[in-house]
């Protein structure tokens, strides 16, 4: 028998909570285990604070979950009586109780068609990956008692992704724990097995019966991580990127070539979102990352004089991304977030290449609005050159854009920049109804600001507008 308290002890969050749940279920005689990722994580990094903590009882679950939360002084339990768990939202991090249990799945769906209550031995063997199965007991006969059936600490150790039983019936159970799969090896640095792997290409299509929501969630799970590319690159090779995200499959294999990249698109995707997870830990950045070339396949060209081209891909990209943000489920900020960024990262480029005017740099600045830091990590993370003389050429380029973009005055008023005067004003100054007119005469305002023509304050655009007035008559 292996005890493992020492390691509890050292991490101050588990320990408390163990000691409650322990004593619970000496009060109530129900055997309760730590299980899943909270164990997995633990072994790790003993010292780590868990988001999530997961319980199992070897009993009602729901029922043990509201007792644990009166001792906790939580007001409210969410219970899911259908999949006999209950969660308890606790201050910074979530406790999950759920009954140990057999589950068995239909075709047609990964949520089990039927549970059987049953015990530990049942619980661990249901689990997605042998790193996941592995508990720890909090009865007070056993403390500490480490319970790995599957040799999930010998996986961890060696770097192996495996599944507990055949992972045909695994997978196709729960295609979700195919994206999963991606997720762990990405945190994780996993290799995995080759039978499993195996099995996610045998089984990818099963992917389609999952819920968009839950796909999508995955999906950032794995752009969240230190390294994407791991987990996206097993995407795409195992065939589930084809269902997941096609309009990024479709790169894979297209060659690109001109004095930026020298290797196929979705490659040079996978090192542009890699190295921003270097730059930043905004996942609607690295996603901004993913998919600022989506409308290369559709505009790529090949030219005897420049070999392949992809004309308008910015503009393009951007409109694409309206549908596919759609498609995918995102939030209306991601949406806007990862259009406004795709329709933009050529912009720094451009200018870094010639000498930059005012104008141009404040027309980037008012473009890109509160995004613009944003918009230069991204550049950034988009140089995928092995060639160090160019990398520090292309890096010089940026940072002399940025110094520019700082330069520029009132950079906090062109970020949320718009005329000055408002439309029903120009109506009144103009005698006009509403209209285009209305529209070209804003535009003619912002433009002279951008121009650095006039001041961005009212009592100028005022002036200018009289200015105007005067000249039609």
């Amino acid at each position: 028998m292996t005890l493992i308290k020492d390691i509890i002890n050292q991490n101050k969050r588990l320990a408390k909570i163990s000691k409650i749940v322990s004593d619970l279920s000496t009060e109530s005689n129900i055997k309760s285990y730590l299980v899943g990722g909270c164990v997995r994580d633990l072994m790790l990094n003993p010292s780590a604070d868990s988001i999530d903590i997961d319980i199992m009882v070897e009993g009602d679950g729901i029922s043990f979950a509201k007792l644990l939360a009166k001792k906790m002084n939580v007001p409210k339990v969410v219970p899911f009586p259908k999949f006999a768990t209950a969660k308890i939202p606790y201050h910074e991090y979530e406790i999950e109780v759920a009954s140990a249990r057999l589950e068995s799945y239909d075709k047609s769906s990964r949520n089990p068609s039927s549970i059987q209550i049953s015990n530990i031995q049942d619980d661990l063997l249901r689990r997605d990956f042998t790193i996941n199965a592995m508990a720890i007991s909090l009865n007070e006969n056993n403390f500490g008692e480490f319970f790995d059936p599957f040799n999930g600490m010998e996986d961890l150790k060696n770097k192996i992704l495996k599944t507990p039983l055949n992972p045909d019936n695994t997978f196709s159970d729960d295609p979700l724990r195919m994206m999963r799969a991606c997720y762990f090896a990405s945190k994780l640095s996993l290799e995995i097995e080759p039978e499993c792997l195996l099995s996610i290409q045998n089984n990818s299509e099963r992917i389609s019966i999952v819920s968009q929501e839950r796909i999508t969630n995955e999906l950032f799970k794995i752009l969240g991580t230190d390294r994407p590319s791991i987990g996206l690159n097993i995407l795409q090779q195992s065939g589930l990127m084809e269902y997941v995200f096609p309009e990024i499959s479709i790169m894979y294999g297209l060659d690109q070539s001109n004095e930026y990249h020298h290797k196929d698109i979705f490659y040079h995707t996978l090192e542009v979102v890699d190295n921003a997870a270097k730059l930043s830990n905004n996942v609607d950045l690295r996603l901004a990352a993913l998919v600022h070339d989506i409308a290369k396949p559709k505009t790529r060209r090949l030219s005897k004089s420049k070999g392949y081209t992809f004309y308008g891909h910015d503009d393009v990209g951007a409109r694409m991304l309206k549908g596919v943000a759609e498609s995918m489920k995102f939030s209306n900020s991601t949406r806007d977030f990862i259009t406004k960024l795709t329709a933009l990262h050529l912009r720094p480029i451009s200018l870094a290449k010639k000498e930059v005017t005012d104008s141009a740099i404040r027309r980037l600045i008012v473009d890109a609005g509160e995004e613009i830091d944003d918009l230069m990590t991204l550049c950034r993370a988009d140089i995928t050159t092995k060639n160090p003389k160019n990398i520090s050429k292309y890096l010089a380029n940026f940072d002399r854009v940025d110094k520019r973009i700082k330069e520029v005055t009132e950079i906090d008023k062109l970020k949320a920049f718009q005329s000055p005067v408002r439309g029903d004003e120009i109506m009144k100054m103009f005698n006009l109804s509403p209209g285009k007119e209305v529209g070209k005469i804003k535009t003619m305002i912002e433009d002279a600001i951008i121009n650095g023509e006039i001041k961005n304050d009212y009592s100028s655009a005022i002036s200018f507008l009289t200015k105007i007035k005067q000249e039609k008559k």
